[in-house]
């Protein structure tokens, strides 16, 4: 595989697991203003995670998603973190700490792959700044 598509990988599980933690625990919150905020970034995150597959395809790439094993391992976790305590303030705690993985993880890789494609730089750089964004918009909730 080469760089453009490792890059496109990374872009597509990052938003994969965004969808799929966001869609968890919209179920989970129980402040309306709070579950309106997820709805925003699921959103974006959706959108995100279909440009990726979407450019992996065309380009001739399988998209290479998360494991049932770390889906399973991060379901479970969330429920446990939750289980007591469904207040914003703490599901942003835990939102923040996985935007700050991500924003972590994206600056790495696009330095990795600085040389991939404008429109996968571009791509890339769009998960970035949501990824900063959420982490400024969810300190609101703590």
């Amino acid at each position: 595989m080469n760089g453009n598509a490792e890059l496109l990988n990374f872009i597509y599980q990052n938003s994969q697991m965004g969808v799929h933690t966001i869609e968890q625990l919209i179920g989970i919150a129980e402040d309306d203003n709070f579950k309106n905020h997820l709805e925003s970034q699921y959103n974006e995150y959706k959108e995100i995670h279909r440009t990726a597959q979407d450019a992996l395809n065309e380009a001739g790439y399988d998209e290479k998603g998360i494991g049932t094993l770390n889906k399973i391992k991060t379901y479970l976790m969330i429920n446990m973190q939750t289980i007591t305590d469904k207040t914003p303030s703490h599901i942003s705690e835990m939102l923040i700490i996985g935007s700050n993985m991500g924003i972590l993880n994206a600056v790495k890789n696009l330095k990795k792959y600085n040389d991939a494609e404008p429109n996968i730089l571009s791509l890339m750089n769009r998960l970035l700044k949501f990824e900063e964004n959420n982490v400024q918009r969810l300190k609101h909730f703590l």
